[in-house]
């Protein structure tokens, strides 16, 4: 019996190692490439047969010494739902295949951006988003420094509805909403993208030749003892920055947070706005406490209030009546927490903002909602607040911590490569605010990145759209250097590589919010952009006026473009506005442009003997107005780089 009890233990340990396996984007519910060889793999044993079969027809291969299958399916056209059998020594359905156009959607915060961020904007497209031909998969975040093979994923692929659509990428989801409208065709939507990461995390060792120092990094931390010690000075610098600042805080000493505590002679400040601008301008990093006390009639009691803050720069912990009713940690998220009905009392009530800064600005970011909702009652909360200082310190250096999710290679590894060579229509890209700082670089960098990916994914030139970054910030008065703009030109010169499109939105964004909410527009433009480069529609207007090329003539700066459409129109206004014009000392002054035909003139009587141009060159160029007829927005641009 022990023999036999052995030998069966054996026979199920074999037959436990030769289970066929897939990765898990190959799964119920995805969405493979039409009109394409399609490529479906997964591991087993090695030799170990594999027989798939597809729309009736078989395909074999044999698992090679890596444990590794590939099968390509033969090109299909957009239809569905189907199954996909696969069979080794056990056997695996993926059900409810589609056949459409597949988008591989990746970069930073802004293409992660969910859209229940925006539900308030988007009420009727969330409510009206059933569509089971739209499919979404969530690659979840993760990083490495060698290569995987495959993804994290905790909701596999999902259908497009009102209770999974919030959750979905809100431009990946516009996107394919406009493509399903317009052709009819099931849309998969691989979001695989991770806030506050820089284009070099998302590449490969092999895209590092021009590159020895994200290599050299990347290679360095290779190796766990390294990512083990830099994580262990990491936490202790950390911890003391934090420890010190919660032992000193005279507002945790003193219970500043209870309802009871008198305030009465705390300073008063307006609200909102930060403490460096008025109240503390030499406090760098610290806790700063808020309060405003509001008065609630009897009438709004024993209802669920939502208490909105708008942003906070960096960390707040907020308190209604001394109960903590909620704490974010991330200055783009916006605060809305909800107030228990019971917490509501009559006539006062006590609202205080515990705010904790590392360095730079801190407080409650301007035109943003600061308000109290009682049913169809809002209760505004700008105005006058009291305040004290909770503590002041040195400022936390946080360019001193690893970000091993920002270092080269580690999101490329973990969050791409285990799609590589995934049958796909193309990719869109969000994605550079974190490479500001190294804009020139990024002129190189990204397209780099586009070749890299192109060339291990094995489908040609496939198309590579993109977002530039929107305006942000407060305009200025003049003409200024802005890294901002030197990003945005890089990315338009990336335009010089086959098959690629830019979705111009520096007419869209929100000054004080990196992560503009109007994703339904910048989607809208990235469609016009892949209408043309991916599905050849070549009688559209795809793109706002693009520089072709410039003639000095006297004492003016010819402008010619490209894709004027209709006309050049100065948008809004009777003239241009937001050129600027240098000689060869290139300072620049506001220069009088116009539009004859197809051309720009620029001029200044301030500059004699003109060389350069600049437009729109500014992290917020307001009045910006260049426009062709069609409504699509020039790019700024600066002759200098030409």
């Amino acid at each position: 019996m022990k023999w036999i009890y052995t030998f069966f233990i054996f026979i199920i340990t074999i037959q436990a190692k030769a289970n066929v396996s897939l990765p898990r984007f190959i799964s119920n519910g995805m969405v493979l490439q039409r009109n394409i060889s399609i490529p479906i793999w997964g591991w087993a044993e090695p030799s170990e047969k594999i027989v798939v079969t597809f729309k009736g027809k078989t395909y074999t291969t044999v698992a090679d010494a890596n444990k590794k299958w590939k099968i390509n399916l033969d090109p299909t056209v957009a239809g569905g739902p189907f199954d996909i059998t696969i069979k080794g020594n056990n056997a695996l359905v993926v059900s409810d295949v589609l056949v459409g156009d597949v988008w591989f959607c990746s970069g930073q915060s802004n293409m992660e951006y969910e859209l229940y961020k925006a539900a308030e904007k988007y009420p009727n497209e969330i409510a009206s988003s059933t569509n089971d031909k739209i499919r979404h998969f969530q690659v979840k975040r993760n990083s490495s420094f060698t290569k995987i093979d495959d993804v994290a994923s905790d909701k596999g692929w999902e259908k497009s509805n009102p209770s999974t659509v919030p959750n979905f990428s809100a431009i990946a989801y516009f996107y394919g909403r406009k493509l399903y409208e317009k052709y009819k065709v099931p849309i998969g939507l691989i979001n695989s993208s991770y806030g506050g990461t820089p284009a070099e995390a998302w590449m490969s060792e092999e895209a590092f030749v021009n590159y020895p120092n994200y290599l050299g990094r990347a290679n360095f931390f290779k190796n766990n003892n390294n990512i083990d010690s830099v994580t262990k000075d990491d936490n202790k610098y950390l911890d003391e920055w934090n420890n010190s600042v919660a032992t000193l805080d005279k507002g945790e000493q003193a219970h500043w947070s209870a309802k009871t505590y008198d305030a009465s002679n705390w300073l008063q400040v307006s609200m909102p706005g930060f403490w460096q601008e008025k109240i503390l301008p030499d406090v760098k990093a610290g806790v700063v406490w808020y309060k405003k006390d509001i008065n609630i009639p009897k009438k709004y009691l024993n209802q669920v209030a939502i208490l909105r803050l708008g942003n906070i720069i960096m960390k707040d912990v907020t308190y209604f009546n001394g109960i903590k009713v909620g704490s974010t940690s991330n200055k783009h998220a916006p605060r809305k927490y909800e107030i228990a009905k019971n917490i509501l009392q009559e006539g006062a009530n006590t609202i205080t903002v515990k705010v904790t800064n590392e360095s730079g600005d801190a407080g409650f970011i301007k035109d943003k909602r600061y308000q109290l909702e009682i049913g169809d009652t809002i209760i505004y909360l700008s105005g006058d607040w009291k305040y004290n200082l909770g503590v002041s310190v040195a400022p936390f250096q946080r360019e001193k911590l690893t970000k091993f999710y920002c270092e080269g290679t580690s999101l490329y590894n973990a969050m791409v490569n285990p799609l590589v060579g995934f049958g796909i229509k193309g990719v869109i890209w969000y994605q550079g605010e974190s490479n500001q700082s190294k804009a020139k670089e990024y002129r190189t960098l990204f397209p780099d990145l586009i070749k890299s990916w192109r060339n291990v994914w094995g489908q040609g030139d496939f198309p590579f759209l993109w977002v530039q970054l929107a305006n942000i910030n407060k305009p200025k008065s003049q003409p200024a250097e802005s890294k901002l703009a030197e990003l945005q030109d890089a990315q338009s010169n990336t335009l010089k590589l086959p098959n690629t499109g830019m979705a111009v939105i520096n007419d869209i964004g929100e000054w004080n919010d990196v992560h503009p909410m109007n994703k339904l527009e910048a989607a809208h433009r990235l469609y016009l952009a892949g209408l043309k480069v991916a599905y050849n529609e070549n009688d559209i207007v795809f793109s706002g006026p693009t520089l072709s090329k410039t003639e000095i003539k006297d004492n003016k700066i010819i402008l010619y473009f490209n894709n004027i459409g209709s006309g050049l129109i100065a948008k809004g206004a009777q003239k241009l506005n937001y050129f600027a014009i240098a000689s060869d000392n290139k300072k620049y002054v506001w220069a009088d442009a116009y539009i004859d035909g197809n051309k720009v003139i620029v001029s200044s009587n301030l500059i004699a003997q003109p060389k350069f141009v600049r437009y729109a060159w500014a992290d917020n160029p307001v009045g910006a107005n260049l426009y062709n007829k069609e409504g699509l927005p020039a790019s700024c641009f600066n002759t200098e780089n030409n």
